[in-house]
């Protein structure tokens, strides 16, 4: 390419990562002058040049961010205490921009931190869901690509229809999901509640990922039943991948019982079972209890969520942060809820394409949210 049209095509990336990263420091976390922002980034190509853009646009915003530069973490690494340590300065917005995960707390796995009765392992949860303090989006794996085309979306309306969503799902004792290759589960939701990835970051306690578009649930502790083909793309411990031959996964009282397929599947089972090891490596090393090692491998294969896709923008690409959002599409977590109440070292996110979502009300009426991937409602 002669350099005229590098520049040209350099000056194009520069203006809609600038604008996107506008729309989610403005529209999404409506950050005000003077509020703390850190930014944890690592040094990878995409995610240094958004985290910049999200500092720049703080920073015209009129606040005071700070950028902390990490090496890559994994599934089950931990974070560099000094990225710990930056929560000391109860920021009011916390902003994670990683090629994979912001990583473990060490001292919270090892001495949970407590709010009203609950406890949390990572202080950045601690202070999101429990004290509500701060307010944040994380964009794991994200590019540049996929922030300039998933982030500037109509909030507005995937708000409205997140909103709608939930509700039914809060009204519901179960959710039967089933789909063309074989996916057929009972998702019990009874005492749960659904939770809207919209967008809408801009009060002390929300957050979500950017793209945004998704409504989800913690599954009632050991009510799923059934199978789940996942058929998409899915999570392991070396990344995302597109699947080619689906992974089968029987499901009983809210544990996966048994994996099959090809290579995909093989790789899956291998993610568990390190989680399951090294959870209870923890506890023979002393960093955690006996009873709390074995919980985090009992829970290295149960249902930590199931998610309904609803960017308009999204598309399934091999990366879950986009993919999970995808319209016509749900996804299943193995590993760690959002309640707190099933910890893991995992959550592994896996696609199930156009499903037909089935709420049972709990007095057995059904309301359907999708018809073989088309929304109902």
């Amino acid at each position: 390419m002669p350099l005229v049209e590098c520049m040209d095509s350099f000056k194009e990336v520069e203006t809609g990562l600038k604008a996107a990263a506008e729309v989610a420091v403005r529209q999404s976390l409506k950050i005000a002058a003077d509020e703390r922002v850190i930014i944890v980034t690592n040094p990878a190509a995409d995610v240094l040049a958004i985290s910049e853009a999200l500092f720049n646009a703080a920073s015209e915003a009129g606040a005071h961010p700070t950028m902390i530069i990490q090496p890559e973490k994994g599934q089950m690494d931990y974070a560099e205490d000094s990225v710990i340590a930056a929560f000391d300065s109860q920021p009011d917005v916390l902003l994670s921009i990683s090629s994979e995960k912001l990583g473990k707390d060490r001292e919270g796995i090892e001495t949970p931190y407590e709010w009203d009765g609950v406890n949390y392992d990572h202080v950045f949860h601690f202070q999101l869901y429990g004290a509500k303090t701060v307010r944040s989006f994380w964009s794991p794996s994200v590019t540049i690509e996929m922030f300039e085309k998933t982030v500037p979306i109509d909030y507005a309306a995937l708000q409205s229809i997140c909103k709608k969503i939930a509700s039914i799902i809060d009204s519901a004792s179960a959710v039967h999901v089933t789909n063309h290759n074989g996916t057929d589960i009972l998702i019990g939701v009874q005492g749960r509640r659904g939770k809207c990835d919209d967008g809408d970051y801009s009060q002390p306690g929300a957050g979500g990922n950017l793209p945004a578009g998704e409504v989800f649930v913690s599954p009632a502790l050991g009510a799923s039943n059934g199978t789940i083909v996942f058929d998409g793309s899915i999570a392991n411990a070396k990344g995302d991948i597109i699947i080619k031959e689906p992974i089968r996964c029987e499901v009983s009282s809210g544990f996966v019982t048994k994996i099959s397929g090809g290579e995909e599947a093989r790789a899956l089972e291998a993610t568990i079972k390190e989680a399951e090891e090294k959870s209870r490596q923890m506890g023979a090393d002393g960093r955690l209890s006996a009873e709390k090692a074995a919980e985090y491998a009992k829970n290295a294969r149960n249902i930590g969520e199931l998610g309904i896709g609803l960017n308009p923008k999204a598309e399934i690409v091999g990366n879950m942060l986009e993919d999970e959002k995808a319209l016509h599409t749900c996804h299943f977590a193995i590993g760690h809820n959002y309640d707190g109440d099933a910890t893991a070292l995992i959550h592994l996110d896996g696609l199930v394409s156009k499903p037909t979502i089935t709420a049972i009300g709990k007095n057995g009426s059904e309301t359907v949210i999708e018809k073989d991937g088309e929304l109902s409602l």
